[in-house]
């Protein structure tokens, strides 16, 4: 039987919009492209992102802008010790003037959702996102509540050694596609944030250059990117290499696996290409990988860290050379 043609997808306004956001964004977050097109990935991935750093490097800054620069329904939740997990998804109330129930949507209930400093609050409340993030779903005393299309769950959170901070759970950390660090400026970089924020609020300032139907519209074409078997096996090789390293306690899932497939798709868009490569894997693979890991106490003790199981993963895994 003849193998079907594939359906190549339509890229001729995907390049274009996400310039548009790409420039959006560096307008007020200065120096960190990499960082921008992570995002991006997230976005058009259908995935979430989690940016942990210390504070001041502009998280908040970089959520902020990226919303902003599409015109859909942004909501923000400012993580606290004392907020409730119906505070995020919402909660039934009685109405006096109908005599009935009624559902009272909560901030989730949103395209792209704030998430502040997540680690402030207690894992209960932590938890109360997860059925959202991945079902695009929300179920209140029994009945289930379609989310918006797209759907983006940004969050920030400040390392774990600070003071009044909770560790995310397992299965939270899981749920975030991607987690990246901003990292301090460079001099010049640094510079210009002075330049640039000394002023009025950029950020205010700041107008969307598309809207939530384009979005749809990008995210659908990024689906159709050309990931080769071969591609697919490095994948699959790679994510199973972590459950089989001497270090670890508790590898990638294959919710990794299909995360990375799919993140691979959107940063092959980036780059301006309607099929993925071997690097295309292996730039997402340390901001995929580690946050999903749980070392060995030993391991642990001797200062391993996630990212050094990654990366020998990354160097003990052969790349395909088609």
């Amino acid at each position: 039987m003849a193998q079907a043609t594939r359906r190549r997808p339509d890229l001729s306004r995907v390049g274009p919009t996400l310039d548009d956001i790409r420039r959006n964004v560096a307008s007020v977050v200065a120096g960190k492209p990499e960082v921008i097109d992570l995002a991006l990935v997230a976005l058009m991935a259908e995935g979430h992102l989690l940016i942990e750093d210390v504070p001041g490097v502009g998280k908040t800054l970089l959520a902020k802008a990226l919303a902003r620069s599409i015109d859909c329904s942004v909501s923000r939740v400012q993580f606290t010790p004392d907020l409730l997990p119906s505070d995020i998804t919402g909660v039934t109330v009685y109405s006096p003037d109908t005599g009935e129930f009624e559902f009272k949507p909560g901030p989730v209930f949103a395209n792209i959702v704030l998430a502040d400093e997540i680690n402030r609050a207690g894992p209960k409340t932590q938890s109360a996102l997860l059925e959202s993030m991945q079902e695009r779903t929300v179920t209140i005393d029994g009945t289930t509540h379609e989310l918006a299309a797209p759907f983006l769950v940004m969050a920030t959170q400040n390392p774990i050694e600070l003071e009044g901070t909770y560790p995310l759970p397992e299965a939270q950390r899981d749920r975030f596609m991607l987690r990246i660090a901003i990292g301090y400026p460079t001099v010049e970089a640094e510079h210009q944030i002075l330049e640039m924020h000394g002023g009025p609020d950029l950020l205010a300032q700041l107008a969307p250059v598309t809207d939530a139907k384009h979005v749809a519209g990008v995210i659908e074409a990024v689906r159709s990117v050309h990931i080769s078997e071969s591609v697919e096996r490095y994948i699959v090789a790679l994510v199973r290499a972590t459950r089989q390293h001497e270090d670890v306690e508790l590898g990638a899932s294959p919710r990794a696996s299909l995360s990375l497939l799919r993140a691979t798709r959107a940063l092959a868009t980036i780059r301006a290409r309607d099929y993925a490569t071997p690097d295309d894997v292996k730039a997402l693979v340390p901001h995929l990988i580690p946050h999903r890991l749980i070392l060995r106490p030993e391991a642990q003790l001797s200062g391993r860290e996630p990212l050094d199981v990654t990366l020998d993963v990354l160097e003990g895994v052969p790349a395909p050379t088609e």
